[in-house]
């Protein structure tokens, strides 16, 4: 998984009640060492901060399976269901959980 922690994505000026640095921690602590957590520079789609792209296993993208851009990732419930989608196999594999689903975003839509 990648998580946007740059412009928009982390700062409090825009999210100014979420602990940003908390909620990396826990996004860290829901997948353990289960998954890999990369943090990113800006992904260029401020409007939906706080961005988490979830990766397919590559085996699932052997299969079509593509990365899945989710915004507005900013509580532990959502942070929750993130890691359990992974845990339960992620795009390609495993169905997306409803909590997720209306998070969900084509970044193309927000191309300049």
């Amino acid at each position: 998984m990648t998580v946007c922690r740059d412009c928009c994505c982390g700062s409090s000026e825009k999210h100014p009640g979420v602990d940003h640095d908390a909620q990396l921690a826990a996004i860290r602590g829901a997948v353990g060492e289960r998954h890999r957590v990369r943090v990113s520079e800006c992904l260029r789609v401020c409007e939906r901060s706080n961005v988490v792209v979830v990766h397919p296993t590559p085996a699932a993208r052997r299969g079509g399976a593509r990365v899945v851009h989710l915004g507005d990732v900013l509580d532990d419930r959502i942070v929750g269901a993130v890691a359990d989608w992974l845990d339960a196999g992620g795009p390609g594999l495993a169905r997306v959980p409803a909590e997720l689903t209306d998070r969900i975003f084509d970044p193309a839509e927000y191309a300049d």
